[in-house]
């Protein structure tokens, strides 16, 4: 019965990232710009999780007290660059491209990552992992559509700031694998968001969204991002994975790419072919596959 909870937790967590795309190109239809959206998204996220922590201080201290919580809160606010990181250049990319092609190239981040772990951390890809990277490759060939339309249609620089997202979303797992992990997951991820909001009103000043008419007119996208992209997965996850460890929970995590290449063709009416659909679902099968169990297959004497 937990892993069940641990399954469904985990799936609504990864589905909630799946939508985000849809309600950015929504809200960029209604004139919002870059800065707005992710600054909306961040603040929100902020509010919404310090409030949750200190609920949770006031009726559960002893949430808090199962953790040594030794290291450095400034390094933990500090990796949070990395969250503001992907929100801004993934955002960029779906303002340039469809989002069904923008949450393909954010899935680039199975290669990317592991390229950053053997260039940074010695860390050799088995065999089977360098089989998968350029069956991911082929994959996203069919998944982006390049075959179906001219090359010069497509904008570059929203590939660009595709493959940008893509590598911070790789540098953004690496960092949470490694930094903060004494810290309850809830504050974590409060500290790693107050560090992407920072990092997004220094660099982009989206000020404006503290006039009264345009926060009311961006708070209910500010919500729906927030809660699907900012507070639901990280507590999701933070419930669902040590109940069904982390293979299981890697493969459930991939629903994100169907789930945003659906809403993409259902709600925003956007053309996806089947030859497209067919690299999905070669990505899906070769996430399934990198993370099952080496001697799955193998029979027990």
């Amino acid at each position: 019965m937990e892993k069940i909870k641990g399954i469904i937790a985990v799936f609504v967590g990864a589905a909630s990232f799946g939508i985000l795309s849809t309600f950015v190109k929504k809200a960029y239809a209604k004139g919002f710009t870059l800065g707005e959206v992710t600054g909306v998204q961040a603040l929100f996220g902020m509010i919404l999780l310090w409030a949750t922590l200190l609920l949770l201080y006031v009726g559960y201290r002893k949430y808090f007290k199962r953790y040594a919580r030794k290291s450095s809160r400034w390094m933990i606010l500090i990796s949070g660059i990395s969250t503001g990181a992907v929100s801004l250049l993934y955002y960029k990319c779906v303002q340039l491209v469809p989002a069904s092609l923008a949450i393909v190239l954010l899935m680039q981040y199975i290669w990317i990552g592991q390229l950053i772990e053997f260039l940074v951390f010695k860390e050799r890809p088995t065999r089977r992992n360098i089989v998968g990277i350029f069956v991911i490759l082929l994959a996203t060939v069919l998944a982006t559509g390049l075959l179906e339309q001219d090359f010069h249609t497509l904008d570059m620089m929203g590939i660009f700031y595709g493959m940008l997202a893509a590598s911070a979303y790789a540098i953004f797992i690496i960092v949470n694998g490694r930094v903060g992990n004494d810290h309850p997951p809830l504050q974590k991820s409060a500290f790693m968001v107050s560090g992407a909001c920072l990092f997004i009103f220094i660099l982009l000043q989206p000020f404006s969204l503290f006039h009264t008419d345009t926060l009311l007119e961006i708070g209910p996208y500010g919500l729906l991002l927030s809660v699907f992209g900012t507070v639901l997965p990280p507590v999701m996850f933070a419930y669902g994975m040590p109940k069904i460890g982390i293979s299981l929970g890697s493969i459930l995590s991939s629903v994100e790419l169907p789930v945003a290449v659906c809403m993409s063709y259902f709600v925003l009416h956007e053309t996806v072919s089947m030859l497209q659909f067919a690299g999905v679902v070669c990505i899906l099968v070769v996430v399934v596959v990198l993370n099952m169990p080496k001697g799955s297959n193998s029979s027990t004497p």
